[in-house]
Formats: structure tokens, sequence, C-alpha cells
């Protein structure tokens, strides 16, 4: 698969360890959601994708922290 923004065909499959927030001030007494996606990532121009595992994204719609 190539790179969706350059077209490259130089790309990495890495994991990656992230805490999504919910935004804005309303929502700062929600609990973040720690997500650990694969992240493939363009070795020529840096853009990144990934997919939520489906887990996290359950917690994401709810709009809590997965257990």
């Amino acid at each position: 698969m190539c790179c969706a923004l350059c077209q490259s065909g130089n790309q990495a499959e890495v994991t990656a360890e992230m805490m999504i927030h919910f935004r804005g001030l309303k929502n700062i007494d929600k609990p973040s959601v720690l997500v650990f996606p694969k992240l493939v990532i363009c070795l020529d121009c840096g853009f990144s994708r990934f997919t939520t595992p489906e887990t996290e994204l359950q917690a994401l719609r709810e709009g809590i922290a997965a257990a």
C-alpha cells in the first residue's frame, strides 16, 4: 500500500502507546482512553495512520475509559 500523502511505498508498521483525551473543558473530568494501535508511518514524508482497536473504540463511543 502506498502513502496517502506522497504515494511512496517506503513505509513501516510500528506499535505505539497513546492516550486519547476528550476535547474541551466540559470533558475535563472524563477519563482518557489508553490505546496501543499499530501505526503505519511513511519513512519519506512522515505521514502516519492508525486504526483504533475495537475495545478502545467502544470506550470512546461511550465517553468512558476502557476497564
